[in-house]
């Protein structure tokens, strides 16, 4: 189909006016032409830009820019931490699960839904491409769609179509994606990946969060047999198993023989992997991070990441005392979610220090206005380099000495005498 009609972008975000509620789409699929267009503009004030991590700089956000357009993240990513930390843009806590229920039922409702598509096929549709989350509701719910349709964006399976009738405006590009290829591992990542790895059982279902750990573990399961993906992303990592024959999905009961997720973070070769591939399937976030379904996958393995964790088994993922870093993400749809599937293991992971080694990750309490997105009604298994204890069914008492036998050794005789000092009597 022809894309004659294409603008350019700063005809293409001429639709946008005072007021109006604009989603971006984000990770990969960061509309960059777009928003840079929409930052320029010195002719609207008031608009709202929802969205959850964005790729590359954030214009928008800058101080000379006086508010013109207001960020609203529903997860931070590095773009945006400072801004939300300056108080020139704003977040918001919420599940994953729950975010494309603020567009489709109106309690957000928004004017535009600013996407990057790939080109349409013969029948029209583009596709939402590398990440689906929560833009297809912002697709589906938004009175106009305006898009990037990047030649170099995947066409993905799953519930990605959004047909070119469906677009007000696009500009035309044939630009890379944003990649992020997999770091190094560190000593201390490889050693939590192979404890967590051998919590991983022959047919479990992985769920695997963003980051060095997981991927760690990933690098570690080329042993295991009938592995099954449902998750809300994946990277490179992952690519190695499919084609190695460790992911099957053959003894999934949700989706089985496909590989699951919401959007993908790598490199240009994950971007390959999926182009194309029926075996793998983007679906929205609330259906990914939907934990009676997931609950319903066999042996659910649920690997996420944390900041702190204290002696009562609280976990904070999303900021370093006040000041926000991530969000809450689907840590708590796939802990809960992992809790609820037959032989499931939900798993924080993460190393027992911090800042170099000169501070605790496990601590007596967590920093003020940490946020607590795992409850210790909801912790299981906690991983460290020193160890794996499951929390679940314990004391207070019991989790103190359990979490400090897999503290630093440097610091557990502190956390021993503050978890005495705490003790009721």
């Amino acid at each position: 189909m022809s894309l004659d009609r294409a603008v350019s972008a700063a005809d293409a975000v001429s639709v946008i006016t005072s007021g109006m509620r604009v989603f971006s789409h984000g990770a990969s699929a960061t509309p960059t032409p777009l928003l840079e267009a929409l930052a320029a503009r010195d002719d609207v004030e008031g608009v709202r830009l929802y969205h959850l991590h964005t790729d590359g700089p954030a214009p928008w956000t800058a101080p000379e820019r006086g508010g013109r357009v207001r960020s609203v993240s529903l997860f931070n990513g590095p773009s945006m931490r400072d801004p939300v930390n300056e108080g020139r843009a704003d977040f918001v806590p919420i599940f994953l699960s729950d975010v494309p229920g603020l567009f489709l039922s109106g309690a957000v409702p928004l004017d535009v839904a600013m996407v990057q598509l790939s080109p349409p096929d013969r029948h029209g549709y583009c596709s939402l491409g590398t990440s689906v989350d929560a833009a297809r509701a912002a697709v589906d719910s938004a009175r106009f769609v305006i898009a990037e349709i990047n030649d170099q964006m995947p066409r993905t399976h799953g519930n990605t179509a959004v047909h070119l009738d469906r677009v007000e405006a696009f500009v035309h590009t044939n630009r890379e994606l944003i990649e992020h290829p997999p770091a190094a591992e560190t000593p201390v990542e490889a050693r939590i990946g192979e404890i967590v790895a051998g919590l991983v059982e022959h047919r479990a279902t992985l769920q695997m969060g963003i980051g060095a750990i997981p991927n760690a573990v990933l690098a570690r399961l080329g042993d295991k047999r009938d592995l099954g993906i449902h998750t809300e992303m994946f990277s490179d990592r992952l690519v190695d198993l499919i084609e190695t024959g460790a992911v099957t999905n053959r003894f999934k009961a949700v989706h089985p023989g496909r590989t699951v997720t919401s959007f993908v973070m790598g490199s240009k070769r994950l971007f390959d992997f999926v182009n194309d591939n029926p075996m793998v399937e983007f679906h929205s976030c609330d259906r990914t991070n939907d934990t009676g379904l997931i609950g319903r996958n066999p042996k659910v393995a649920a690997v996420n990441s944390a900041i702190q964790i204290d002696l009562t088994g609280q976990v904070c993922a999303d900021s370093f005392g006040h000041r926000i870093y991530s969000g809450i993400g689907g840590q708590m749809d796939f802990i809960r979610g992992a809790a609820r599937s037959r032989g499931g293991k939900p798993i924080i992971a993460l190393p027992s220090t911090g800042a170099g080694g000169t501070v605790s990750r496990i601590v007596h309490e967590l920093t003020p206005g940490a946020g607590v997105v795992t409850t210790r009604g909801h912790v299981h298994w906690v991983v460290t380099e020193y160890g794996a204890v499951n929390l679940h069914g314990l004391s207070i008492r019991e989790r103190a000495e359990a979490l400090i036998s897999i503290a630093h050794p440097d610091f557990r005789a502190e956390l021993r005498r503050d978890a005495r000092l705490a003790r009721p009597g």
